[in-house]
């Protein structure tokens, strides 16, 4: 999965000028990246968390480009799964606005402001699920 050798091809040997791997992004990335995946049916777990491991991610990475760190396949895999998290999370979102916007929840939002008794409430939710069975 990922590669543990420095640029020197020693495993474990200190990076540039004797300091040892800055991994500590490249891990960020992927713990947050995952629970971006857990939670991505909320706004901050997917938003948030998504866009957070991308560019912990982003910035891991690129240390490893430059031969501060040895953990790029984690960084990446951290950046990828903030992405997907991110994705996940705006299709869950844009479902959740069309369906509030949509005509059968309308109608139903209004005829529970006019319901003046419990078996009216309980008639605008049976009109609502037949408009949606019809749909």
């Amino acid at each position: 999965m990922a590669s543990y050798s420095s640029p020197q091809g020693h495993p474990g040997a200190p990076g540039p000028a004797g300091r040892p791997p800055r991994n500590g992004l490249g891990i960020a990335a992927l713990v947050v990246g995952v629970a971006g995946l857990l939670l991505f049916w909320t706004l901050i777990g997917g938003v948030l968390l998504g866009i957070a491991a991308i560019v912990l991610g982003v910035v891991g990475h690129r240390r490893v480009r430059r031969g501060e760190a040895t953990n790029g396949a984690m960084a990446l895999i951290g950046a990828i799964t903030g992405a997907i998290a991110l994705v996940a999370s705006v299709a869950v979102i844009a479902a959740g606005v069309s369906f509030l916007n949509s005509e059968e929840f309308g109608n139903l939002d209004e005829c529970l402001r006019n319901a003046d008794s419990a078996a009216e409430e309980q008639q605008c939710e049976r009109d609502f699920r037949d408009e949606l069975e019809r749909r």
